[in-house]
């Protein structure tokens, strides 16, 4: 297929709009994260018992799992009706000035119990936020993508949870090694959170020149829009949604074992320095940035399922070698990287890599924000939200041993991998039906009316 000039620059546009946006929105998420274990358990839930407050350190930090559906009932049904681009635009507002509060929030000694009160109220506000963010951004580069390159496009925004990752990672542990831990402690975790304000300020001023996607202004200029996106998502497509959230299992729980748990249990149970602990994480969040495009674009080649499936099972078996080094390190920096690296940075990437367009294919152009947002936060509480509180529990159920977080990990990998299998033999979701001239539509929208009929950008 031959891409003119004009929308190569408009696809590039949408994509780097897309990553960005995903950047700050994934950077803002996940800094709570790797702060929760090692500051908000002693400065906003002070107790005598360290794994209990650790607990409820991580406990706040799944709320902002638990909101994420919200945020993306509530976007997408808006993203179904009004469009794409706006709701990105207020996505990203919500997520900058809540992570911007939470460097302002005064400590558990200063304020007692409106310290952790406000600490949650500005997690629910971040996860609201990242709910309608991260099916907006992929969908935007999806829409925008030619048919045969969609596992590709769509895997560019993925990237933001990398780059996000690294630079949560990073700040965190620049911070950590130029400052004494009294500093860090007293000051220093804030700044991570106030630069936030910034970024935010880059993003929108890239958001706003941007335009909306052909498929969406298709169903525009059709006034096909649905009321209510959600009860038609639940009603043509309930087995997609069930397969969808069973898929996103091994990528969420995956994820937060390795980029959020293994942080306290390296500081915790192996006594790796804060510092060293957050570099393996940083490095292989570099890594994956590589990673991620490459099995985006193998999913174009070799098919979106198969190489979900196989990614699921490779990732979660990955575990069992990647804990054995780490515990067996002997305080080889070297190894524990290389443990953290070759599962994290690389291995997870044949997951995330192929998923965004994965889930954007269960569902049509009219319910796709709604469905794809759903599926990926839905199923987040589940997947992501709770895994570093059952990582923990496991861990002193095993007395200090990692092996009952591996079989775990061996369950979410198998349940995946059975759920892609099932999409790979699942019928393509229903096309939009035919449209008229689209006199509404934006850009080189307006001359693509084939797009409604075949649920792809016209051929260029």
């Amino acid at each position: 297929m031959n891409t003119s000039a004009s929308d190569r620059k408009a696809i590039r546009r949408v994509v780097i709009s897309a990553l960005v946006g995903a950047t700050i929105e994934w950077y803002d998420f996940f800094l709570y994260g790797v702060v929760a274990g090692i500051v908000f358990n002693k400065l906003y839930f002070p107790g005598s018992d360290p794994v209990v407050s650790t607990l409820l350190a991580y406990t706040t930090f799944a709320v902002g799992f638990v909101t994420r559906p919200l945020g993306g009932v509530i976007f997408g049904h808006f993203g179904d009706r009004v469009g794409r681009k706006i709701m990105l635009i207020i996505t990203l507002m919500i997520m900058g000035v809540a992570t911007f509060l939470i460097g302002l929030v005064p400590t558990y000694a200063q304020i007692g119990i409106a310290a952790p009160l406000l600490l949650l109220l500005l997690r629910i506000a971040q996860g609201i936020g990242l709910g309608g963010e991260w099916g907006g951004a992929v969908l935007m580069a999806y829409e925008y993508a030619p048919k045969e390159q969609r596992g590709w496009y769509a895997s560019l925004p993925q990237i933001g949870l990398a780059i996000g990752l690294c630079l949560a990672s990073g700040v965190v542990a620049l911070l950590s090694g130029l400052l004494s831990d009294a500093q860090f402690l007293s000051w220093g975790w804030r700044i991570a959170f106030l630069i936030s304000g910034a970024m935010v300020g880059v993003g929108l001023y890239i958001r706003l020149h941007v335009q909306e996607t052909p498929e969406f202004a298709a169903v525009k200029a059709r006034n096909a829009e649905l009321r209510v996106p959600f009860i038609d998502m639940l009603r043509r497509y309930p087995g997609n949604v069930l397969k969808g959230m069973g898929a996103r299992y091994i990528d969420g729980v995956f994820f937060n074992i390795f980029g959020v748990f293994s942080i306290n249990y390296l500081t915790g149970t192996l006594s790796v320095s804060r510092t060293d602990a957050l570099l393996g994480v940083m490095a292989a969040a570099v890594v994956m940035i590589f990673f991620i495009p490459f099995f985006g674009r193998l999913s174009d080649q070799l098919g979106r399922s198969r190489v979900f499936m196989w990614g699921s099972l490779i990732t979660a078996s990955s575990a069992f070698p990647g804990f054995w080094l780490m515990t067996h390190s002997g305080g080889n920096m070297a190894l524990v990287w290389l443990a953290i690296i070759v599962p994290f940075g690389i291995l997870y990437a044949s997951v995330y890599g192929p998923e965004a367009a994965l889930f954007c294919e269960l569902f049509d152009a009219k319910v796709r924000y709604t469905g794809i947002s759903f599926v990926y936060q839905f199923s987040g509480i589940f997947a992501s939200g709770i895994t570093p509180i059952i990582a923990t529990a496991l861990l002193k159920s095993g007395g200090g041993q990692p092996w009952q977080i591996c079989l775990y990990l061996l369950f979410a990998g198998a349940v995946s991998a059975l759920c892609a299998w099932l999409i790979g033999r699942s019928p393509a979701p229903e096309p939009a039906p035919a449209t008229c001239a689209l006199s509404r539509a934006p850009d080189g929208a307006r001359a693509s009316a084939s797009a409604g009929r075949t649920g792809t950008p016209p051929p260029r």
